[in-house]
């Protein structure tokens, strides 16, 4: 069999890769050396050399858009669609695998999924229900609270009872939360892993049909898994499974959401005679730009190590503004883009708040330059789209008590807060569903008449649409619930472009539909509107006109673009305050940094300010020390109608100056006086060097040769 045409585009170490005899293998791929290309290869040639059937390979990622393209490209390689299997997301194979087996994970047959925003309605019923004080417990924190449990594999049960006052609310809410969404037949993002995990672990014999099943996993972004599909992977391995995983920990950035970057660090401690497999070779970036990312990355530790490269040449030194205030900052960058001959969509701005994008948009509208801000409301967030979508769910689920809360009242028809108020209070003290408790109080007239004709009104009205489209198909069915709900009428009451957006919005709804068919062969409504809610939790953008893009350092990750500003780059803004005293912290706001270089391709510019109004308040930090983490010969200073070389401030790095005195950045060190600490930064050369450290109870600066410090 030939498969030169797989083997010979590869370079040596992704060869290695693709035509791996281990059992257990770990990519370490770098930015921008071709990791998709990798995983997609080594699928093809299983398939391809007779080691698997496109049956017994399961590929995860964790965007649609990456599960997407991994799937398209896979099948160009195959030249045929790889029939039985299965890639996609962790949520989606979860949702997968549940639909296949709700009797065993005790799911109802048509269970649907809630997006966040749902998930966040369902909770701030639940604290006004238990009569808590949503001042102090907060739904978006009982949310995430919620979330996180799940992904540590945690239900209600298994955490033990807590003698903190907040902590027994949050339970509470836990526990009311557990209780309606089994009521209801409800599942959210974390608990399609969660009960992924438990179907496997209380159906001996579904896990071992899947585990003879797939012999073959390969994990892409393998440093962003968190507790929960760590142990989902973990089960459906076994013993025998071949498992490939690609993945960076030098970009492990989504720590604060439960990603664990000790998941890649000790892969090899986990599974049996793993072979590490480095890609190093970058075909993205040009020389200055991977030197400098390399720099700064040097200064963490525990790092399984690589050195990214490249065979073209070192190209434009990274230019290096430091700007008087935040103004002249936004100023600076919006004129250097207005004097470019590249297309907007190469351009992009990355910033670590997204507060400090205000300023910029202002500097943007005032040079007529076209930008978005990626990752803001895409279709599936919309709201006229997410009120479309409810009235779907109704027609599969009656019971979809956030559904109906939803729009009951949408477009308006009479029912007002008290009477939902009513419907809710006696769903819940008669333990019945939204809609069982609305019908009982038509049928004994237990509200004031009109309001009783109005509950009516709508209960009939879903009931209608649902019997009058049985022989439609989803399209069809799409466009009939959107006119007979009255929600085209609704929006075009409001005026201007927002109005007229959200009709158009509505009717590309059925467009979606109808493409949903074209695309899947399928025309359930049920899958439909799950994909729907899948599509509303991933992060991507929508593809508009030629923009400059606009986003946050942890939104540009798998982004790419020939020209990148890196702006803010301020000791307490970028690395964050909240990080700066936690070795961790700061490591993981290293990588972030490390992420936001690699993302140029031939141009980065990065921009700091002497002072800057964030959060209402005037601040003066210093410049980051991710600066001073680069090489000199990698940098730039541009001044306004000059350029310089880099200023003497910089004249030594911190890593020189730490190596000199035998410390390092991040080390633990103990003082006499102040106890323990950890080391933040330093500045200074020879007997005048000093350090940052942070104790315990306060931030000190030291001078070394007279601080007496020692490792720890």
């Amino acid at each position: 069999m030939d498969i030169s045409r797989l083997i010979d585009p590869l370079n040596e170490p992704q060869r290695q890769a693709v035509c791996t005899d281990s059992q257990h293998t770990l990519v370490l791929a770098g930015a921008g050396s071709g990791k998709t290309r990798v995983l997609t290869h080594r699928i093809a040639y299983l398939v391809e050399t007779g080691q698997a059937s496109s049956f017994g390979v399961l590929a995860v990622t964790f965007t649609n858009k990456a599960a997407k393209e991994m799937r398209s490209r896979i099948e160009s390689l195959m030249m045929q669609p790889p029939k039985g299997m299965w890639v996609g997301t962790f949520h989606s194979l979860a949702h997968r695998l549940l639909k296949t087996h709700y009797v065993e994970a005790k799911l109802p047959e048509q269970f649907q999924v809630l997006d966040s925003d749902d998930q966040l309605r369902l909770v701030k019923r639940i604290v006004k229900d238990l009569n808590l004080d949503d001042t102090k417990w907060q739904p978006k924190s009982a949310q995430w609270f919620i979330n996180g449990q799940k992904d540590e594999g945690k239900r209600f049960k298994h955490i033990p009872p807590s003698s903190d006052f907040h902590e027994q609310g949050m339970l509470k809410i836990y526990e009311q939360y557990e209780l309606i969404c089994q009521q209801t037949g409800v599942v959210d993002f974390a608990e399609l892993l969660l009960r992924a995990h438990e179907l496997w672990l209380n159906n001996p014999e579904v896990l071992k049909h899947y585990q003879e099943r797939f012999r073959h996993v390969l994990v892409d972004e393998y440093q962003d898994i968190n507790s929960i599909q760590y142990a989902w992977l973990r089960v459906l391995c076994g013993e025998n499974a071949n498992l490939m995983v690609v993945g960076d920990d030098d970009q492990s950035i989504y720590g604060w959401r439960g990603a664990k970057v000790e998941n890649i660090l000790r892969f090899s401690e986990d599974f049996p005679k793993v072979e590490t497999v480095k890609l190093e070779q970058n075909y993205r970036s040009s020389g200055h730009i991977l030197k400098a990312a390399n720099a700064v990355i040097d200064n963490n530790s525990g790092r399984l190590g690589k050195e990214l490269w490249t065979d073209d040449e070192d190209g434009e030194t990274i230019r290096l503004y430091a700007a008087y205030n935040e103004h002249d900052e936004a100023r600076f960058i919006a004129d250097d883009i207005d004097g470019q001959s590249d297309e907007f969509n190469e351009m992009a701005i990355l910033y670590r708040s997204n507060a400090q994008s205000r300023v910029i948009e202002e500097h943007l509208i005032r040079m007529s330059i076209p930008y978005r801000i990626f990752g803001g409301h895409r279709f599936y967030d919309r709201l006229e789209i997410k009120n479309a979508m409810c009235y779907l769910r109704m027609m599969l689920n009656r019971h979809d008590d956030t559904a109906m809360e939803r729009i009951i009242n949408l477009p308006v028809r009479g029912i007002g807060n008290k009477s939902i108020d009513t419907m809710r209070i006696f769903a819940r003290d008669q333990g019945i569903s939204f809609w069982q408790a609305a019908s009982q109080i038509v049928e004994h007239k237990i509200l004031p008449n009109r309001a009783c004709s109005a509950i009516e009104g709508f209960l009939t009205l879903i009931n209608d649409i649902d019997s009058q489209s049985d022989e439609m198909n989803l399209a069809e069915i799409t466009d009939f619930i959107i006119k007979q709900s009255n929600l085209i009428a609704h929006h075009q009451k409001e005026k201007g472009e927002k109005g007229r957006t959200r009709v158009e919005n509505l009717k590309e709804l059925v467009s979606a539909a109808a493409s949903f068919i074209n695309e899947s062969d399928n025309s359930d409504l049920s899958e439909f509107v799950s994909q729907a809610s899948l599509d509303a939790g991933d992060n991507q953008a929508d593809t508009h006109e030629q923009a400059v893009s606009l986003m946050t350092l942890h939104s540009a990750k798998g982004l790419e673009f020939d020209r990148v500003y890196l702006a803010g780059l301020e000791e307490q803004l970028f690395p964050h305050k909240m990080s700066m005293d936690d070795p961790d912290g700061l490591q993981e706001e290293r990588r972030l940094c490390y992420v936001g270089i690699t993302r140029a391709r031939k141009h980065l510019c990065i921009s700091y300010a002497e002072s800057r109004r964030l959060y209402g308040n005037e601040q003066f930090n210093a410049s980051s020390r991710f600066i001073r983490e680069i090489p000199n010969e990698h940098l730039q200073e541009i001044r306004l109608n000059s350029q310089v070389s880099r200023p003497v401030m910089f004249t030594e790095t911190p890593k020189e100056i730490m190596s000199d005195s035998g410390f390092q950045l991040g080390q633990d060190v103990n003082h006499p006086v102040f106890g323990r600490g950890v080391i933040l930064s330093c500045e200074g050369i020879g007997t005048n060097a000093r350090v940052e450290v942070q104790f315990i109870e306060s931030t000190k600066w030291l001078m070394l040769q007279f601080a007496k410090l020692e490792a720890v």
